[in-house]
């Protein structure tokens, strides 16, 4: 009763001060003797002033609201639950069985603007070609199409180009993987370094030669062993236009499982090292290898302002069926677009690869004869048993015609007389003797067919942005414009298949160890960039630039660039060779352990309370470690955007421990045993606490005698031998069920067959149970013939369950905090928790699966989800993290062909509920029946799948795959639509799963610990429906290894589906339609500068007024350049 009576003051006080601030506003107006003076009539701009300010005195009034109706709510449910304390202490359990926890005391709300919700409601932009439609009225059937064997033969009328003569552009190219069959070093060394030194001496001789290079990860290592008369011959190349620079990435990223942080990153590393180097701004992108092709990188390369771009691995059917139609130049728009803002104008190659035999047109027996690196006495040759020929004087007549007719054929697949002809393969040009063979045979070519108007062909070597360029112009359209009648495209080109039903949908998972170390490794860079960014700004601010380790900023870039490199198509795929994957993840570690110092670093001086002592020794442990009993202060560093509320666990030596928070208040904590295996154990404690967004929050460990806030809780082992005796009775069945309770979800196990696993889930507030069963199940490979490797998925059939003779060692916890059932099998270890918090960690299933197949043969282990959501054949998968693709289940194709890449969620709905499954980890996912969702959680397989990797996958690790299941109650009926959104909770769910706190333990030292002090960065709190995606200190352009006096802010404003049933997230979240006051944003730091950019900072707009607000749309990724101080 008394705390209702405070309840109801504290809100009449926050009332009338509302009401009385609104009094004063319209009295100082009223009175305002400016305002007398003008008759009583407001100038127009105070008017509109005044009701911005009324709109935001209502918006702070409905806030107001929404915290006395939390209040009002806490107290209910405390009445309710019957919660009183038997002994007077808290947490305790109260009558229904359920825990209570201190009350926190810090009532939030959430506060959506309907505006803000319209992207998943309104209009979005008609597309001509929508690839939802394209799967669904193809056949992908594979008749034999004649020398074309996956297209259709080919004619033309002779005359066709008597008044518009055809315009070729031959571009030379060598595909350089950053690894794949040798690593990075040795590939340079033995390859790429001769190349790029032939490339400087070969083009010089012939102004008309022109050549194109991606890879920025080799052309830098490249320059910085060159001297400086090589560096000015390939200088003047570059500026000269007879080298191409194209994409300009760190790599040729991975589409499918590169998650849109990293393509990003890798991507401005690029960028900002061809800018500082060289001076330079890609123009084309250039995707010649990547196994599939995702409509992120397509909106990735707009927002840097490349005008147009390449792709080439899609499904032999779907380029077909493009060639057909004349649909292989497209405007590729985004499929939530609302305009044609997010168009790229985009070539498909439309054969099979893109080597030399599969582009000069759909022939190769023909075309390989125009490979001069293949003319008899060479290393290679022609498959089709007809070699090259030398072009001389008597042949080049008949070598011609014979080329031009190719030329011919593949230009009748394209709406212009222009046509683009690569000339290239992996690692060519590495010998002068190729660099002479192709350029002087060519040359002869182009020049007899040049000499010949009756030919009516223009051919030449020429750039990529050569032949865009051409082709805007016959169109009559400036660069990047759709040309007239060209379509519009919007989805996305997964799955891949090359030939037959080879699809390209085990790499989805293969190597899942290295796909989740990624992005641990991920996490910890934008951390580290984040605090080094703020430590930097601070350091300015307090005038110690001389003092802060500025240092730190070579680890940063050593590990931008190691994670650039393994975002390449052959890396983060795990479709490399074993030495190769080793090199990999050897430069990931190192990476991780440098940002582990940048992070401890920028830690260390932004909690000291007295900065004038500082630098003093880091009293940090610098990896995961016990607390000791001496042990004083815990740091913990927020990394996520919002405030947040969540559970912390760290290992402790002793069982007697006590927490308290910075100001003194003592936190529960759960004390439990941590198993390295079934057997094993240490301790652990886990206490509830709430971090500043991007903060860094101290708290202090004791070795304390009991207090009531500590609870420890021994575990209940089920090894579940006693069921051999049980038959299939309800009532023996009956005792292998275990329920779990919290304040949110029951959800309930069951065994069978030795498989104890999820059965349904039901919120404790929603009547309705879902059923949601949890299954292990295997694929097999086929048995003869092709079989599944690194990169192909080919399975013996269906899926059969996994089984084991053994029963499970079982383990059940259940706590205040947290309650848990982990069960031992042979090949994993499933933990299934619960966590009794609220907000964004109480409202979902935390699920983290052990895999180790070690021991098996050609097999694949996948968890299936299965519900009773009616979710038909649709189902819904991200692309890179940034955006959600609808699916289709098609019965036509084959089982291996409705998987797709997942790099952070999947999700089934109905019109009552939505089930989204998140990831930690790029894994292949499908729903291969109504209220199915599956995922592959690793891969053994003991031979290569022929696509030139030469081994199987036998070098697995034992691997944590970590997800969080999430189930919501639709509180509005939506159709089947193409444009799909995550709810605010999911955005959130999927944020804390992947950016999980750091823990900073501080070690204790003789000399004793300076006074620490939480630090929080942040003066106003962002809108919920803003990521920072990172906040990037820009490198000096006088040493790549030092930062300029610049930041980088990358901003994603996420769309919202707000037909899901709104939660307590445990922060207070508020939408400002796309509006931010940056200057407003960071605490005790001066914004000196405020500049929009392109997405990788080469292109930038005027600067805006320190003051000014900026403005996203729904899904917009901008970026701004900052001088904070």
């Amino acid at each position: 009763m008394k705390l209702r009576k405070q309840v109801t003051v504290c809100g009449g006080a926050i009332f009338c001060v509302a009401v009385f601030s609104l009094y004063l506003m319209l009295d100082r107006v009223q009175h305002d003797p400016a305002r007398r003076q003008n008759g009583g009539n407001f100038p127009r701009s105070q008017i509109s002033v005044l009701q911005n300010r009324i709109e935001q005195l209502e918006q702070l009034l409905e806030e107001n609201h929404q915290i006395i109706s939390h209040i009002k709510d806490s107290v209910m449910e405390l009445t309710d639950t019957g919660a009183v304390s038997p002994s007077g202490h808290l947490p305790f359990r109260s009558a229904n069985g359920s825990w209570v926890l201190p009350f926190d005391g810090r009532p939030t709300f959430l506060a959506v603007k309907p505006q803000d919700c319209q992207a998943a409601l309104g209009s979005h932009g008609q597309a001509d070609v929508q690839m939802l439609d394209v799967y669904s009225i193809l056949k992908f059937d594979n008749p034999d199409g004649g020398v074309w064997k996956q297209g259709f033969d080919i004619t033309y009328e002779p005359d066709e180009w008597d008044y518009e003569p055809l315009q070729v552009f031959v571009v030379p190219h060598s595909h350089n993987d950053p690894g794949w069959i040798k690593t990075f070093d040795k590939y340079f060394t033995d390859q790429t370094q001769h190349i790029l030194n032939n490339m400087v001496v070969k083009l010089a001789e012939d102004p008309r030669r022109k050549f194109i290079w991606s890879e920025i990860s080799f052309f830098s290592k490249w320059w910085e062993t060159a001297d400086i008369h090589k560096q000015e011959a390939m200088r003047k190349l570059i500026l000269g236009g007879q080298l191409e620079i194209v994409t300009g990435g760190w790599v040729m990223t991975d589409e499918a499982n590169a998650h849109y942080f990293a393509m990003i990153d890798q991507l401005i590393e690029g960028h900002q090292w061809l800018e500082r180097n060289l001076g330079i701004t890609p123009r084309s992108g250039w995707a010649v290898d990547p196994f599939g092709h995702s409509a992120t990188m397509s909106y990735l390369l707009k927002r840097a302002n490349l005008t147009s771009m390449l792709i080439q691995r899609v499904h032999y059917s779907i380029k077909k069926h493009f060639a057909s139609t004349r649909s292989l130049e497209f405007m590729w728009r985004q499929a939530w677009d609302t305009g044609s803002n997010t168009d790229i104008f985009c070539h498909m190659m439309p054969f099979y690869s893109y080597d030399v035999p599969h582009t000069c047109g759909p022939d190769p027996k023909i075309c390989c004869q125009f490979d001069f690196k293949r003319l008899p006495g060479g290393r290679i040759n022609c498959p089709w048993k007809v070699p090259p020929k030398v072009v001389v004087e008597a042949n080049v007549a008949e070598r011609a015609h014979l080329l031009l007719d190719q030329y011919r054929k593949k230009s009748k697949l394209y709406r212009s007389k222009v046509l683009l002809v690569p000339l290239g393969d992996d690692f060519r040009y590495d010998k002068a003797l190729e660099w002479d063979q192709q350029y002087t045979n060519y040359q002869k070519l182009f020049d007899y067919m040049n000499s010949h108007p009756e030919m009516h062909v223009q051919a030449q070597f020429g750039t990529l942005t050569d032949y865009f360029n051409a082709v805007y112009k016959a169109h009559g359209v400036a660069q990047g414009s759709r040309p007239a009648d060209y379509p519009v495209l919007s989805g996305d080109f997964f799955a891949y298949a090359d030939r037959e039903d080879h699809y390209w949908t085990g790499y989805y998972t293969s190597r899942p160890f290295y796909k989740s170390l990624d992005r641990v490794i991920e996490s910890h860079l934008r951390g580290a960039e984040i605090l080094y960014s703020l430590a930097v700004a601070n350091a300015r601010h307090a005038g110690m630039e001389g003092r802060y380790p500025f240092s730190d900023y070579a680890l940063l870039v050593d590990a931008r660039r190691s994670v650039g490199l393994f975002q390449h198509h052959d890396a983060i795929t795990g479709t490399a060779k074993e030495n190769v994957v080793v090199d990999y993840g050897t430069r990931l570690l190192r990476s991780l352990i440098g940002l582990k110092r940048v992070i401890i670093n920028a830690a260390h001086f932004l909690v000291m309370k007295n900065k004038d002592v500082y630098p003093s020794p880091r009293p940090y442990c610098a990896s995961d470690c016990f607390f000791l009993l001496s042990t004083r202060y815990l740091v913990l560093f927020n990394p996520i955007e919002q405030e947040r509320l969540c559970v912390v666990t760290v290992l402790v030596n002793t069982v007697r421990v006590r927490v308290l928070t910075e100001d003194g208040q003592t936190l529960p904590v759960q004390l439990s045993a941590q198993w390295g295996s079934a057997s094993q154990m240490s301790a652990e404690a886990t206490f509830m606490v709430r971090l500043p967004p991007l903060g860094l929050a101290v708290f202090h460990l004791y070795d304390s005698p009991d207090s009531p806030m500590t609870l420890r809780f021994a575990h209940l082992f089920l090894t579940l031998i006693i069921l051999q005796k049980c038959n299939q009775s309800e009532h023996c069945m009956s005792r292998c069920y275990t329920n779990i309770l919290s304040s949110l979800f029951w959800f309930f196990l069951k065994d069978s067959l030795w498989l104890f696993h999820l059965q349904s889930i039901k919120h404790k507030d929603d009547p309705q149970e879902v059923k949601v069963q949890m299954q292990f199940v295997v694929y097999g490979t086929r048995p003869s013939k092709d079989k599944s490797g690194a990169y192909l998925f080919l399975p013996d059939g269906k899926a059969k369950p996994y089984n084991q003779k053994e029963p499970p060692v079982v383990r059940v916890v259940e706590g205040p905090l947290f309650s848990e059932v982990v069960a031992h099998y042979q090949h994993f270890q499933q933990t299934i928790r619960i966590h009794n918090v609220p907000g964004v960690d109480g409202l979902s299933i935390d699920i983290t699966t052990m895999v180790d197949i070690r021991d098996q043969t050609n097999k694949e282990l996948a968890m299936r989800l299965v519900t009773d959501i009616q979710s038909g054949d649709v189902f819904y998968t991200d692309l890179n993290g940034f955006q959600m693709q609808p699916r289709h289940h098609h019965l036509k194709l084959p089982l291996q062909a409705n998987f797709y890449p997942m790099s952070s969620q999947a999700y089934i709905q109905d019109s009552h509920h939505r089930l989204t499954l998140h990831t930690a980890q790029s894994l292949g996912v499908t729903s291969l029946e109504s209220g199915q969702l599956e995922v592959i959680m690793d891969r053994r397989l003991m031979q290569d799948d022929n696509r030139g990797l030469g081994q199987g996958l036998k070098d697995n690790k034992k691997t944590t795959n970590r997800f969080r299941l999430l189930l919501e109650r639709r509180s509005m009926v939506i159709d089947v639509v193409i444009v799909t959104f995550p709810s605010i909770l999911s955005h959130m769910t999927n944020s804390f799963l992947n950016h999980e706190v750091l823990a900073l333990p501080v070690l204790p030292k003789r000399r004793g610990i300076p006074p620490l002090q939480t630090f929080a960065p942040l003066k106003s709190i962002l809108p919920c429906d803003f990521h920072l995606l990172n906040l990037r200190s820009i490198q000096s352009q006088q040493d790549p290894n030092s930062p300029s006096p610049y930041t980088a802010m990358i901003l994603h404003r996420l769309a919202l589906d707000c037909g899901l049933e709104a939660q307590n997230l445990g922060f207070n979240c508020t939408t400002t339609q796309g509006q931010l006051s940056v200057s407003g944003l960071f605490k005790n730091l001066d914004l000196q500068l405020l500049q929009p950019m392109s997405l990788t900072l080469m292109h930038s707009s005027a600067p805006l007024a320190n003051d000014s607000s900026i403005s996203l749309d729904p899904m917009e990724v901008s970026a701004f350049k900052l001088k904070l101080h």
